[in-house]
């Protein structure tokens, strides 16, 4: 599978597409469109160039997405070392919450001990984490503002405030 995503909304519906074409349209290499009509993508070749229809191509690209999607069950997080769901390793999450109303869950994958990561509305915590010990914890603070700068001053009115002389 491709380290990056193919948009298939790119593609115009009603549009016939010759194979270099549709490779520039997506961001892909010639041969990745020839090899998506190796796997069962619909194309007219009856003729050249090899044509493929819009709507084809991007109904062939997302249930192609669609079937590499992995939802995860309640009591897991995907961890991306894994490329599979995974509980979290004793059992333990932390909810980092940056707002009102939702924020991660953090936790060490149970096979390889990857952190994993994932945005969850705050209510909705007990349904996603059913049995788990889950942490609560708000965000860190942010940095907002900055210390005074020291004053490094070599002349007696530089030091002064607003300039006032003494």
């Amino acid at each position: 599978m491709s380290a990056r995503r193919i948009n298939p909304r790119l593609i115009k519906l009603h549009r016939p597409y010759a194979v270099d074409e549709a490779a520039r349209a997506l961001g892909v290499h010639t041969n990745t469109v020839r090899n998506w009509i190796e796997q069962g993508l619909p194309a007219l070749t009856e003729r050249r160039p090899t044509l493929i229809l819009g709507s084809e191509l991007r109904g062939f690209l997302e249930r192609r997405r669609k079937r590499a999607k992995r939802p995860c069950p309640a009591g897991t997080l995907y961890c991306f070392k894994c490329r599979a769901p995974s509980r979290p390793a004793l059992g333990m999450v932390d909810f980092i919450a940056d707002n009102a109303a939702g924020g991660n869950l953090k936790a060490l994958c149970e096979g390889c001990g990857t952190v994993m990561h994932q945005r969850v509305a705050r209510a909705s915590i007990a349904l996603k984490m059913p049995g788990i010990d889950v942490q609560i914890r708000e965000a860190e603070p942010r940095l907002t503002g900055s210390a005074p700068s020291p004053l490094n001053c070599d002349k007696r009115k530089d030091c002064q405030p607003h300039g006032k002389a003494q």
